[in-house]
């Protein structure tokens, strides 16, 4: 399989916001699928102090060649100034479910 499969990870402020990005990314075609985990809590220095704050993880499974556009597209409408947006290979899958990403994203 070539079609280099990848899994996005970006928090978000709410679970509505994680949800607006979802279905923009969806309806570009730009991934295959996202899943929402509400309530993460996160702990990070900002700004000079440490922050503590409940986000929503949103995760992405898309392929490799689509991440520009992907990270463009979570950029315009994301409400941080600088959004987590990490990119991970999947190293290994089902054959069928990867089959279905490839089919998926444009």
């Amino acid at each position: 399989m070539t079609i280099n499969p990848i899994v996005i990870l970006t928090t978000c402020a709410s679970r509505k916001e994680a949800g607006k990005i979802a279905h923009a990314l969806l309806a570009k075609r730009l991934i295959a699928c996202a899943n929402i985990i509400p309530g993460v809590e996160s702990i990070f220095r900002w700004n000079g102090k440490l922050d503590e704050v409940k986000e929503a993880l949103l995760i992405l499974k898309t392929k490799r060649a689509r991440f520009a556009a992907v990270k463009k597209e979570i950029g315009r409408i994301h409400s941080y100034e600088v959004p987590e947006i990490i990119a991970l290979p999947i190293a290994s899958g089902s054959k069928r479910y990867l089959q279905w990403i490839d089919k998926s994203v444009c």
